[in-house]
């Protein structure tokens, strides 16, 4: 049975304002903590909550400067403090143990929360996650300091078009509507984010490498789409032979938007993962 009392909220975390949607279930013992993508939000993962709901208590937050969440000019979007972000989060709600989600760019800062706490999250899903990416270029951090450079940033993101994007990284365009377009417009709406994303540009570290992912001891399930234009199969295979602990499930017909694109298959691994329940049968393959 469900409790029925979910919310979404406001916390103040490391000085910036933190949305987040709160999901309690009255009898699991078990927590999952959704972390979304870039230029995305807790709505990337609205088909596949109502699912994670039958079995866990689901918490999906709005990373800085995404969503909901703050896009203070202070705040330090690193993916190392953003990491740290959720773990605060978790402990001001009381939350000592959990099970980290993360989608593309979240795959990679529960890779962080990982590494930079560890044992704090207890299995990790990781799905089509970001990974090996290098630091972004000393010319363009250089250039991320010109006024009015957030307006540059506005115009490259926005310039091939919300549904142009979404083809890039959906495998079934027929399923591209007019909700998911509204929804992923919605970061293209402020210039506030914009200025965020600039200071993301400085701030933002490069992926873990080789040598930091293979002290993570974590288990961790890997779900990738077969055609993932956006992080390749072959960064999974490879993330999977640097962790400790991984598995790897491929999704037939599937591009990167997985939550949206296979939310029911996306949810039975995560539930006999997280239940330790033996391997389901169907789309994936491992």
């Amino acid at each position: 049975m469900i409790e029925t009392d979910s919310f979404a909220a406001y916390t103040t975390v490391k000085g910036i304002d933190l949305y987040y949607e709160h999901y309690p279930h009255d009898s699991s013992n078990e927590t999952v903590v959704l972390l979304h993508g870039f230029l995305s939000s807790s709505f990337s993962f609205r088909h596949l909550i109502p699912l994670l709901r039958k079995d866990f208590t689901v918490i999906s937050v709005d990373l800085p400067p995404f969503g909901k969440s703050g896009k203070s000019s202070k705040f330090k979007y690193s993916y190392k403090n953003l990491a740290g972000t959720v773990v605060e989060l978790l402990k001001t709600l009381g939350i000592a143990n959990f099970h980290i989600i993360g989608h593309s760019m979240g795959g990679q800062i529960s890779l962080n929360l990982l590494y930079h706490f560890p044992d704090v999250a207890q299995k990790a899903v990781l799905l089509c996650s970001s990974g090996y990416l290098k630091r972004s270029g000393l010319p363009l951090i250089i250039s991320s300091y010109l006024p009015y450079f957030y307006l540059y940033v506005k115009f490259y993101l926005a310039k091939s078009g919300v549904k142009q994007n979404l083809k890039q990284v959906v495998y079934d365009h027929s399923m591209i509507n007019d909700e998911m377009l509204y929804g992923y417009l919605t970061p293209f709406l402020e210039d506030d984010i914009f200025k965020a994303l600039t200071n993301m540009i400085r701030h933002r570290e490069a992926d873990l490498n080789s040598e930091a992912l293979k002290t993570i001891k974590t288990p961790c399930l890997l779900i990738w789409g077969e055609h993932d234009k956006v992080v390749p199969l072959h960064i999974g295979r490879r993330l999977k032979n640097d962790l400790q602990n991984a598995d790897l499930v491929v999704l037939k017909e599937t591009g990167h938007l997985v939550p949206e694109e296979k939310p029911n298959e996306v949810y039975q691994y995560i539930k006999n993962f997280v239940l330790e329940a033996p391997s389901v049968e169907g789309n994936g393959s491992q």
